[in-house]
Protein backbone atom coordinates (compact mmCIF):
# COMPACT_ATOMS: atom_id res chain seq x y z
CA UNK A 1 0.00 0.00 0.00
CA UNK A 2 3.01 2.31 0.04
CA UNK A 3 2.76 2.81 3.81
CA UNK A 4 5.93 3.79 5.71
CA UNK A 5 6.70 2.68 9.26
CA UNK A 6 7.11 5.29 11.99
CA UNK A 7 7.01 5.67 15.76
CA UNK A 8 5.44 8.32 17.98
CA UNK A 9 5.58 9.03 21.74
CA UNK A 10 3.85 6.97 24.41
CA UNK A 11 2.53 10.03 26.24
CA UNK A 12 0.15 12.74 25.05
CA UNK A 13 -0.54 16.03 26.79
CA UNK A 14 -3.97 16.71 28.23
CA UNK A 15 -4.41 19.72 25.94
CA UNK A 16 -3.79 17.69 22.81
CA UNK A 17 -5.87 14.72 23.90
CA UNK A 18 -8.82 16.97 24.69
CA UNK A 19 -8.59 19.02 21.51
CA UNK A 20 -11.04 16.76 19.66
CA UNK A 21 -14.17 16.67 21.86
CA UNK A 22 -15.92 13.56 20.49
CA UNK A 23 -12.64 11.65 20.39
CA UNK A 24 -11.73 12.23 24.03
CA UNK A 25 -15.29 11.56 25.20
CA UNK A 26 -15.18 8.20 23.44
CA UNK A 27 -12.08 7.20 25.40
CA UNK A 28 -12.58 9.20 28.63
CA UNK A 29 -13.43 6.21 30.84
CA UNK A 30 -10.43 4.23 29.61
CA UNK A 31 -7.62 6.82 29.62
CA UNK A 32 -4.75 6.17 32.06
CA UNK A 33 -3.30 9.41 33.46
CA UNK A 34 0.21 10.00 34.83
CA UNK A 35 0.00 12.50 37.68
CA UNK A 36 3.29 11.98 39.56
CA UNK A 37 6.99 11.83 38.72
CA UNK A 38 9.01 10.27 41.53
CA UNK A 39 7.96 12.14 44.69
CA UNK A 40 6.71 15.18 42.81
CA UNK A 41 3.28 15.96 41.39
CA UNK A 42 3.11 16.99 37.74
CA UNK A 43 1.82 20.47 37.02
CA UNK A 44 -0.40 18.96 34.33
CA UNK A 45 -1.34 15.29 34.00
CA UNK A 46 -0.28 13.48 30.84
CA UNK A 47 -2.14 10.57 29.26
CA UNK A 48 -0.81 7.20 28.17
CA UNK A 49 -1.95 6.83 24.57
CA UNK A 50 -5.25 4.96 24.14
CA UNK A 51 -4.70 5.49 20.39
CA UNK A 52 -2.45 7.91 18.54
CA UNK A 53 -4.51 10.35 16.48
CA UNK A 54 -3.91 13.25 18.87
CA UNK A 55 -0.17 12.46 19.11
CA UNK A 56 0.45 12.09 15.38
CA UNK A 57 -1.72 14.78 13.83
CA UNK A 58 0.16 17.84 15.12
CA UNK A 59 3.13 16.40 13.17
CA UNK A 60 0.89 15.91 10.11
CA UNK A 61 0.06 19.62 10.34
CA UNK A 62 3.78 20.49 10.17
CA UNK A 63 4.63 18.06 7.37
CA UNK A 64 1.71 18.66 5.01
CA UNK A 65 1.83 22.04 3.27
CA UNK A 66 1.15 21.27 -0.38
CA UNK A 67 -0.77 18.77 -2.50
CA UNK A 68 2.67 17.41 -3.38
CA UNK A 69 2.97 16.16 0.23
CA UNK A 70 -0.08 13.91 -0.24
CA UNK A 71 -0.94 11.19 0.27
CA UNK A 72 0.91 10.73 3.57
CA UNK A 73 0.72 7.10 4.71
CA UNK A 74 2.23 6.03 8.02
CA UNK A 75 2.03 2.96 10.24
CA UNK A 76 3.36 2.26 13.70
CA UNK A 77 3.56 -0.86 15.83
CA UNK A 78 2.98 0.31 19.37
CA UNK A 79 1.54 -0.46 22.79
CA UNK A 80 -1.61 1.36 23.85
CA UNK A 81 -3.36 1.40 27.22
CA UNK A 82 -7.12 1.38 27.78
CA UNK A 83 -7.95 1.09 31.46
CA UNK A 84 -10.84 -1.37 31.41
CA UNK A 85 -13.01 -1.17 34.52
CA UNK A 86 -14.27 -4.74 34.21
CA UNK A 87 -11.93 -7.68 34.68
CA UNK A 88 -9.54 -7.82 31.71
CA UNK A 89 -9.39 -10.96 29.59
CA UNK A 90 -5.97 -11.99 28.22
CA UNK A 91 -5.59 -11.19 24.50
CA UNK A 92 -9.28 -10.30 24.07
CA UNK A 93 -9.66 -7.25 26.28
CA UNK A 94 -6.53 -6.31 28.18
CA UNK A 95 -5.47 -2.98 29.61
CA UNK A 96 -2.31 -2.89 27.54
CA UNK A 97 -2.07 -4.35 24.06
CA UNK A 98 0.17 -4.31 21.03
CA UNK A 99 -1.20 -3.29 17.66
CA UNK A 100 -0.35 -1.75 14.37
CA UNK A 101 -2.14 1.49 13.64
CA UNK A 102 -2.15 2.99 10.18
CA UNK A 103 -2.78 6.72 9.67
CA UNK A 104 -3.12 8.33 6.25
CA UNK A 105 -3.96 11.75 4.82
CA UNK A 106 -5.41 12.33 1.34
CA UNK A 107 -6.64 15.07 -0.97
CA UNK A 108 -10.10 13.57 -1.54
CA UNK A 109 -12.85 11.63 0.23
CA UNK A 110 -12.71 8.95 -2.49
CA UNK A 111 -8.97 8.32 -2.17
CA UNK A 112 -9.27 8.05 1.61
CA UNK A 113 -12.18 5.66 1.23
CA UNK A 114 -10.14 3.41 -1.09
CA UNK A 115 -7.48 3.18 1.64
CA UNK A 116 -10.10 2.36 4.29
CA UNK A 117 -11.49 -0.49 2.22
CA UNK A 118 -8.06 -1.77 1.15
CA UNK A 119 -6.89 -1.94 4.79
CA UNK A 120 -10.09 -3.69 5.86
CA UNK A 121 -9.73 -6.29 3.13
CA UNK A 122 -6.17 -6.98 4.27
CA UNK A 123 -7.57 -7.61 7.75
CA UNK A 124 -10.19 -9.95 6.30
CA UNK A 125 -7.42 -11.84 4.54
CA UNK A 126 -5.32 -12.06 7.74
CA UNK A 127 -8.24 -13.75 9.48
CA UNK A 128 -9.48 -15.94 6.67
CA UNK A 129 -6.30 -16.80 4.73
CA UNK A 130 -3.78 -16.95 7.60
CA UNK A 131 -5.77 -17.68 10.78
CA UNK A 132 -8.49 -19.77 9.05
CA UNK A 133 -11.17 -17.71 10.83
CA UNK A 134 -14.23 -16.58 8.81
CA UNK A 135 -15.32 -12.98 9.36
CA UNK A 136 -18.23 -10.74 8.38
CA UNK A 137 -17.08 -7.40 6.90
CA UNK A 138 -19.39 -4.42 7.32
CA UNK A 139 -20.03 -0.91 8.59
CA UNK A 140 -20.42 -0.05 12.25
CA UNK A 141 -23.63 1.76 13.18
CA UNK A 142 -23.43 5.45 14.06
CA UNK A 143 -23.55 4.58 17.76
CA UNK A 144 -20.70 2.06 17.52
CA UNK A 145 -18.39 3.92 15.15
CA UNK A 146 -14.96 5.27 16.16
CA UNK A 147 -15.17 8.36 18.37
CA UNK A 148 -14.53 11.48 16.29
CA UNK A 149 -14.56 9.59 13.00
CA UNK A 150 -16.93 9.80 10.06
CA UNK A 151 -17.47 6.09 9.36
CA UNK A 152 -16.07 2.82 10.75
CA UNK A 153 -15.72 -0.47 8.90
CA UNK A 154 -15.10 -3.74 10.71
CA UNK A 155 -14.57 -7.49 10.38
CA UNK A 156 -16.54 -9.51 12.94
CA UNK A 157 -15.65 -13.06 14.01
CA UNK A 158 -17.67 -15.71 15.86
CA UNK A 159 -16.55 -17.99 18.71
CA UNK A 160 -18.59 -21.21 18.52
CA UNK A 161 -17.50 -22.41 21.97
CA UNK A 162 -19.12 -19.46 23.72
CA UNK A 163 -21.64 -18.36 21.11
CA UNK A 164 -20.19 -14.85 21.16
CA UNK A 165 -19.02 -12.48 18.47
CA UNK A 166 -15.82 -10.49 18.63
CA UNK A 167 -14.62 -7.46 16.71
CA UNK A 168 -11.63 -8.59 14.68
CA UNK A 169 -10.22 -5.32 13.32
CA UNK A 170 -11.45 -1.89 12.25
CA UNK A 171 -10.70 0.65 9.55
CA UNK A 172 -11.98 4.20 9.93
CA UNK A 173 -12.79 7.00 7.50
CA UNK A 174 -12.08 10.05 9.65
CA UNK A 175 -13.42 12.58 7.17
CA UNK A 176 -12.01 16.09 7.69
CA UNK A 177 -12.82 16.35 11.39
CA UNK A 178 -9.32 15.81 12.76
CA UNK A 179 -7.87 17.85 9.88
CA UNK A 180 -9.89 20.86 10.98
CA UNK A 181 -9.09 20.36 14.67
CA UNK A 182 -5.35 20.03 14.11
CA UNK A 183 -5.12 22.42 11.16
CA UNK A 184 -3.87 19.83 8.68
CA UNK A 185 -4.38 22.01 5.62
CA UNK A 186 -2.55 22.30 2.32
CA UNK A 187 -2.44 24.29 -0.87
CA UNK A 188 -4.21 22.37 -3.63
CA UNK A 189 -3.36 22.40 -7.32
CA UNK A 190 -5.52 25.51 -7.85
CA UNK A 191 -3.57 27.41 -5.19
CA UNK A 192 -6.48 27.22 -2.73
CA UNK A 193 -6.26 26.13 0.90
CA UNK A 194 -7.96 22.80 1.59
CA UNK A 195 -8.25 20.35 4.51
CA UNK A 196 -7.04 16.75 4.21
CA UNK A 197 -9.24 13.64 4.35
CA UNK A 198 -7.90 11.08 6.80
CA UNK A 199 -8.05 7.40 7.71
CA UNK A 200 -6.89 5.25 10.60
CA UNK A 201 -6.97 1.46 10.93
CA UNK A 202 -5.69 -1.11 13.40
CA UNK A 203 -5.11 -4.81 14.03
CA UNK A 204 -4.20 -6.02 17.53
CA UNK A 205 -2.91 -9.04 19.42
CA UNK A 206 -6.61 -9.84 19.90
CA UNK A 207 -6.19 -11.87 16.70
CA UNK A 208 -4.26 -14.44 18.73
CA UNK A 209 -7.08 -14.83 21.23
CA UNK A 210 -9.66 -15.16 18.46
CA UNK A 211 -7.61 -17.85 16.71
CA UNK A 212 -7.08 -19.79 19.97
CA UNK A 213 -10.81 -19.82 20.78
CA UNK A 214 -12.05 -20.60 17.27
CA UNK A 215 -9.78 -23.61 16.72
CA UNK A 216 -8.67 -24.79 20.17
CA UNK A 217 -10.06 -27.94 21.81
CA UNK A 218 -9.91 -29.69 25.19
CA UNK A 219 -6.41 -30.94 24.43
CA UNK A 220 -4.93 -27.52 23.77
CA UNK A 221 -4.09 -25.23 20.89
CA UNK A 222 -4.88 -26.07 17.28
CA UNK A 223 -2.81 -23.83 15.01
CA UNK A 224 -3.41 -23.20 11.30
CA UNK A 225 -0.30 -24.31 9.37
CA UNK A 226 0.33 -20.90 7.78
CA UNK A 227 1.00 -19.22 11.14
CA UNK A 228 2.18 -22.17 13.25
CA UNK A 229 5.75 -21.50 14.50
CA UNK A 230 6.31 -25.25 14.07
CA UNK A 231 4.38 -27.00 11.31
CA UNK A 232 5.78 -30.48 11.88
CA UNK A 233 7.39 -32.21 14.85
CA UNK A 234 9.19 -35.56 14.54
CA UNK A 235 8.93 -37.83 17.59
CA UNK A 236 10.97 -41.07 17.80
CA UNK A 237 9.38 -43.97 19.67
CA UNK A 238 12.45 -44.96 21.64
CA UNK A 239 12.42 -48.25 23.56
CA UNK A 240 14.61 -51.27 24.26
CA UNK A 241 13.91 -52.35 20.69
CA UNK A 242 14.89 -48.98 19.22
CA UNK A 243 17.55 -46.77 20.76
CA UNK A 244 18.08 -43.05 20.16
CA UNK A 245 21.34 -43.83 18.39
CA UNK A 246 19.55 -46.16 15.97
CA UNK A 247 16.63 -43.88 15.12
CA UNK A 248 18.30 -40.45 15.08
CA UNK A 249 19.92 -40.64 11.60
CA UNK A 250 16.56 -41.70 10.13
CA UNK A 251 14.67 -38.85 11.85
CA UNK A 252 17.33 -36.29 10.98
CA UNK A 253 17.07 -37.26 7.31
CA UNK A 254 13.29 -36.69 7.43
CA UNK A 255 13.91 -33.32 9.12
CA UNK A 256 16.46 -32.34 6.48
CA UNK A 257 14.08 -33.30 3.66
CA UNK A 258 11.22 -31.27 5.16
CA UNK A 259 13.36 -28.19 5.79
CA UNK A 260 14.68 -28.37 2.23
CA UNK A 261 11.14 -27.65 0.94
CA UNK A 262 10.53 -24.82 3.41
CA UNK A 263 8.65 -26.69 6.14
CA UNK A 264 9.13 -25.36 9.70
CA UNK A 265 10.02 -28.62 11.43
CA UNK A 266 11.70 -29.92 14.57
CA UNK A 267 13.14 -33.27 15.66
CA UNK A 268 12.32 -33.83 19.32
CA UNK A 269 15.31 -35.91 20.45
CA UNK A 270 14.97 -35.15 24.17
CA UNK A 271 15.81 -38.28 26.16
CA UNK A 272 14.27 -37.26 29.49
CA UNK A 273 10.69 -37.60 28.20
CA UNK A 274 8.88 -40.65 26.86
CA UNK A 275 6.96 -40.59 23.54
CA UNK A 276 3.54 -40.24 25.23
CA UNK A 277 4.65 -37.15 27.13
CA UNK A 278 5.97 -35.63 23.90
CA UNK A 279 2.70 -36.36 22.06
CA UNK A 280 0.78 -34.53 24.76
CA UNK A 281 3.25 -31.65 24.83
CA UNK A 282 3.10 -30.95 21.09
CA UNK A 283 -0.67 -31.43 20.97
CA UNK A 284 -1.00 -28.73 23.63
CA UNK A 285 1.25 -26.52 21.51
CA UNK A 286 -1.06 -27.04 18.53
CA UNK A 287 1.58 -28.27 16.04
CA UNK A 288 -0.42 -29.21 12.88
CA UNK A 289 1.43 -32.47 12.09
CA UNK A 290 3.29 -35.00 14.23
CA UNK A 291 5.50 -37.59 12.56
CA UNK A 292 6.10 -40.71 14.64
CA UNK A 293 8.97 -43.10 13.95
CA UNK A 294 8.99 -46.52 15.64
CA UNK A 295 10.76 -49.86 15.04
CA UNK A 296 8.28 -50.99 12.39
CA UNK A 297 8.53 -47.62 10.58
CA UNK A 298 12.30 -47.90 10.48
CA UNK A 299 12.04 -51.45 9.18
CA UNK A 300 9.53 -50.51 6.44
CA UNK A 301 11.17 -47.17 5.52
CA UNK A 302 8.01 -45.30 6.47
CA UNK A 303 6.61 -42.97 9.15
CA UNK A 304 3.26 -42.38 10.81
CA UNK A 305 1.74 -38.95 10.18
CA UNK A 306 -0.77 -37.69 12.78
CA UNK A 307 -2.89 -34.62 11.98
CA UNK A 308 -3.61 -32.43 15.00
CA UNK A 309 -6.99 -30.92 14.11
CA UNK A 310 -8.80 -34.22 13.41
CA UNK A 311 -6.40 -36.83 14.92
CA UNK A 312 -6.14 -38.65 11.58
CA UNK A 313 -3.32 -41.23 11.51
CA UNK A 314 -1.72 -42.25 8.20
CA UNK A 315 1.42 -44.17 7.17
CA UNK A 316 3.62 -42.88 4.33
CA UNK A 317 6.97 -43.83 2.84
CA UNK A 318 9.67 -41.68 4.42
CA UNK A 319 11.08 -40.75 1.01
CA UNK A 320 7.72 -39.26 -0.01
CA UNK A 321 7.20 -37.02 3.03
CA UNK A 322 8.89 -33.93 1.58
CA UNK A 323 6.50 -33.99 -1.37
CA UNK A 324 3.38 -35.01 0.60
CA UNK A 325 3.60 -32.78 3.68
CA UNK A 326 3.36 -29.37 1.90
CA UNK A 327 0.09 -30.34 0.19
CA UNK A 328 -1.18 -31.87 3.44
CA UNK A 329 -0.53 -28.62 5.27
CA UNK A 330 -2.53 -26.77 2.60
CA UNK A 331 -5.40 -29.22 3.07
CA UNK A 332 -5.32 -28.76 6.85
CA UNK A 333 -5.51 -24.97 6.41
CA UNK A 334 -8.59 -25.28 4.16
CA UNK A 335 -10.27 -27.87 6.39
CA UNK A 336 -9.84 -25.71 9.48
CA UNK A 337 -11.39 -22.72 7.72
CA UNK A 338 -14.29 -24.83 6.41
CA UNK A 339 -14.96 -26.26 9.86
CA UNK A 340 -14.95 -22.80 11.46
CA UNK A 341 -17.18 -21.37 8.73
CA UNK A 342 -19.71 -24.18 9.07
CA UNK A 343 -19.79 -23.65 12.86
CA UNK A 344 -20.42 -19.94 12.28
CA UNK A 345 -22.99 -20.34 9.49
CA UNK A 346 -25.13 -22.79 11.47
CA UNK A 347 -25.46 -20.07 14.13
CA UNK A 348 -26.29 -17.21 11.75
CA UNK A 349 -30.05 -16.67 11.54
CA UNK A 350 -32.49 -14.10 10.19
CA UNK A 351 -35.17 -12.78 12.55
CA UNK A 352 -38.02 -10.47 11.54
CA UNK A 353 -39.80 -9.94 14.88
CA UNK A 354 -38.70 -9.15 18.43
CA UNK A 355 -40.38 -12.24 19.89
CA UNK A 356 -37.79 -14.44 18.13
CA UNK A 357 -34.78 -12.29 18.97
CA UNK A 358 -33.80 -13.23 22.55
CA UNK A 359 -34.67 -16.95 22.08
CA UNK A 360 -32.12 -17.03 19.24
CA UNK A 361 -29.52 -15.25 21.36
CA UNK A 362 -30.05 -17.96 23.97
CA UNK A 363 -29.20 -20.52 21.27
CA UNK A 364 -25.78 -18.82 20.85
CA UNK A 365 -26.78 -17.37 17.49
CA UNK A 366 -25.75 -14.29 15.57
CA UNK A 367 -28.98 -12.59 14.55
CA UNK A 368 -29.56 -10.66 11.32
CA UNK A 369 -32.55 -8.32 11.56
CA UNK A 370 -34.22 -5.56 9.52
CA UNK A 371 -33.16 -2.21 10.98
CA UNK A 372 -34.39 1.38 10.87
CA UNK A 373 -30.86 2.74 11.52
CA UNK A 374 -29.67 6.27 10.75
CA UNK A 375 -31.21 8.92 12.97
CA UNK A 376 -33.01 6.21 14.96
CA UNK A 377 -29.86 4.97 16.70
CA UNK A 378 -31.46 5.30 20.16
CA UNK A 379 -33.23 2.02 19.42
CA UNK A 380 -29.87 0.30 19.92
CA UNK A 381 -30.01 1.14 23.61
CA UNK A 382 -33.57 -0.19 23.73
CA UNK A 383 -32.41 -3.50 22.26
CA UNK A 384 -29.49 -3.74 24.71
CA UNK A 385 -31.72 -3.03 27.71
CA UNK A 386 -34.61 -5.30 26.69
CA UNK A 387 -32.38 -8.18 25.61
CA UNK A 388 -30.47 -8.04 28.90
CA UNK A 389 -33.68 -8.01 30.95
CA UNK A 390 -35.31 -10.83 29.01
CA UNK A 391 -32.16 -12.97 28.99
CA UNK A 392 -31.72 -12.64 32.75
CA UNK A 393 -35.38 -13.54 33.22
CA UNK A 394 -34.96 -16.67 31.08
CA UNK A 395 -31.93 -17.63 33.18
CA UNK A 396 -33.69 -16.94 36.46
CA UNK A 397 -31.20 -14.21 37.43
CA UNK A 398 -31.90 -10.74 38.82
CA UNK A 399 -28.80 -8.94 37.58
CA UNK A 400 -25.45 -9.46 35.89
CA UNK A 401 -22.28 -10.02 37.89
CA UNK A 402 -20.34 -6.73 37.76
CA UNK A 403 -17.07 -8.66 37.76
CA UNK A 404 -17.93 -10.33 34.46
CA UNK A 405 -16.18 -8.87 31.41
CA UNK A 406 -19.03 -9.90 29.09
CA UNK A 407 -22.75 -9.18 29.06
CA UNK A 408 -25.86 -11.13 28.10
CA UNK A 409 -27.15 -8.03 26.30
CA UNK A 410 -27.16 -7.94 22.51
CA UNK A 411 -25.28 -5.26 20.60
CA UNK A 412 -24.94 -4.36 16.95
CA UNK A 413 -21.91 -5.97 15.35
CA UNK A 414 -22.12 -4.44 11.91
CA UNK A 415 -24.24 -3.59 8.89
CA UNK A 416 -22.84 -6.31 6.61
CA UNK A 417 -21.53 -5.30 3.19
CA UNK A 418 -23.25 -8.39 1.84
CA UNK A 419 -26.90 -7.43 2.34
CA UNK A 420 -29.74 -9.91 1.74
CA UNK A 421 -32.63 -8.55 -0.30
CA UNK A 422 -34.88 -6.32 1.83
CA UNK A 423 -38.47 -6.59 0.57
CA UNK A 424 -40.31 -3.29 0.21
CA UNK A 425 -42.41 -2.50 3.28
CA UNK A 426 -40.21 -4.52 5.70
CA UNK A 427 -40.40 -3.13 9.23
CA UNK A 428 -37.60 -2.79 11.78
CA UNK A 429 -37.82 -5.78 14.13
CA UNK A 430 -37.91 -3.65 17.30
CA UNK A 431 -39.27 -0.18 16.44
CA UNK A 432 -41.78 -1.06 13.73
CA UNK A 433 -40.39 1.83 11.64
CA UNK A 434 -39.54 1.26 7.97
CA UNK A 435 -36.35 -0.81 7.70
CA UNK A 436 -33.48 0.59 5.64
CA UNK A 437 -30.99 -2.29 5.92
CA UNK A 438 -30.12 -5.55 7.65
CA UNK A 439 -27.98 -5.32 10.78
CA UNK A 440 -26.09 -8.13 12.54
CA UNK A 441 -26.51 -8.53 16.32
CA UNK A 442 -24.89 -10.78 18.86
CA UNK A 443 -23.48 -11.11 22.31
CA UNK A 444 -19.96 -9.82 22.09
CA UNK A 445 -16.61 -9.86 23.89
Amino acid sequence: MGVENSYFPLFVSQDRLEKEKDHVEGFAAEVAWVTKSGDGTLAKPIAVRPTSETIMYPAFSDWIQSHRDLPLKLNQWSNVVRWEFKDPTPFLRSREFLWQEGHTAHSSFEEANETVMEALDLYRRVYEELLAVPVVPGYKTEKEKFAGGSRTTTVEAYIAGSGRAIQGATSHHLGQNFGKMFDISYQNEKGETDVVWQTSWGLTTRTIGVMVMVHGDDTGLVLPPKIAPLQVVIVPIVSKKLTTEQVSPYCKKILEDLESVGIRAKYDDRTMYNPGWKYNHWEQKGVPIRIEVGPRDLQNSQARVVTRHNNLKEDFAAAELSSLIPSKLESIQKEMFTKAKEARDTHLVQVLEWKDFVPNLEKSNLVLTPWCGGEHEDWEEVVKKRSREESLKVRGEDEEDDRCAVSVAAKTLCIPFDQPKLPEGTKCFVSGLPATCWVLWGRSY
